[in-house]
């Protein structure tokens, strides 16, 4: 039998919205929090490399059953860059594969092939990512010096921008879809230039609908125990952007039942409600109750679980 996973009275439910700093990995973070502040049930929604810093959404407790309404959000990044070589992370970390000759680099150039990132549709995953092929991670595969095969992964950029360029160096803005690989952008840019060029530093200033302003300082959380819950988004509070409703007991009993219940008897008239809308129900306590949608069922429009929160 399986070890028992461990109970902490002090276990919070809700979203911790972190700014993780350079340097250790997003796990590394997530296990300063659950050994110093004894949050054992924990996860995060959109990993950063170790490399990267800014905004990482840290699920606690009940709220680790966001994960999926969390993760597929867009995000806008800023970070730095340098031509002149490519290396096999695609990053300053990694080792170099190419070194490339930029005296016919202009600026304008290079401004050009960052406002071009505005119409890719499309991107090489890194060899070293934690995508999988046949259940391994590639960069298991590309430490152990193993082939790594090319995939090639939809994504969506919006306002990429240059903000200063300053050979061999530049400062760019980038909004983009969920899981988009920042240094795959830059290592394109590299390529199309000729010359190569490896991402220097990244920090995502969103992951919608949560911004850098909403964060706390890894060392601030770990060192201010008796703040940590005031600095934790409630778990009823924790999806800012879904409608949020409130139902009575009966009705809440109805749902932990797997009722699904008429659109008309939760929304008022005045509330336009369409298939496909998500929201937040609430016990009239104000504690989170299910994760609804609202979908057609013969005829009707109704809200659905998609995921409980009580218990």
């Amino acid at each position: 039998m399986g070890r028992k996973p461990k109970i902490s009275p002090f276990q919070k439910h809700g979203v911790l919205v972190l700014n993780k700093p350079s340097g250790p990995t997003s796990t590394d973070c997530l296990n300063s929090i659950k050994r110093e502040l004894k949050q054992y049930k924990i996860g995060h929604a959109g990993t950063l490399d170790p490399l990267a810093e800014g905004v990482l959404l840290v699920m606690l407790g009940q709220a680790t059953k966001l994960g999926p309404y969390l993760t597929g959000h867009d995000k806008v990044y800023t970070g730095s860059l340098i031509i002149g070589r490519s290396t096999d992370t695609y990053d300053i970390q990694g080792s170099t594969t190419f070194t490339g000759d930029t005296s016919g680099i202009t600026e304008k150039m290079v401004e050009n092939e960052i406002l071009a990132w505005n119409d890719l549709t499309s991107q090489e995953v890194p060899a070293y990512s934690a995508a999988k092929h046949n259940g391994k991670p590639l960069y298991e595969l590309a430490r152990k010096g193993e082939e790594t095969p090319v995939k090639i992964k939809s994504i969506e950029i919006f306002d990429a921008e240059p903000l200063e360029v300053n050979l061999p160096k530049a400062r760019f803005r980038v909004g983009c879809s969920a899981g988009t690989y920042i240094r795959s952008l830059v290592h394109s840019l590299g390529s199309r230039l000729g010359c190569g060029a490896v991402m220097e530093s990244l920090r995502r200033e969103e992951s919608r609908p949560y911004r850098l302003s909403d964060a706390h300082n890894l060392d601030e959380v770990l060192a201010d125990p008796e703040g940590f819950e005031a600095r934790v988004i409630p778990l009823a509070d924790a999806l800012p952007h879904w409608h949020r409703f409130t139902v009575a007991e009966t009705m809440a009993a109805a749902i932990m039942n797997g009722a699904r219940i008429p659109v008309e008897e939760v929304c008022t008239p005045d509330l336009s409600i369409f298939e496909g809308e998500r929201a937040m129900f609430l016990k009239t306590s104000g504690e989170a109750l299910a994760l609804m949608e609202t979908r057609q069922v013969d005829g009707k429009l109704l809200w659905v679980i998609l995921r409980g929160l009580w218990g």
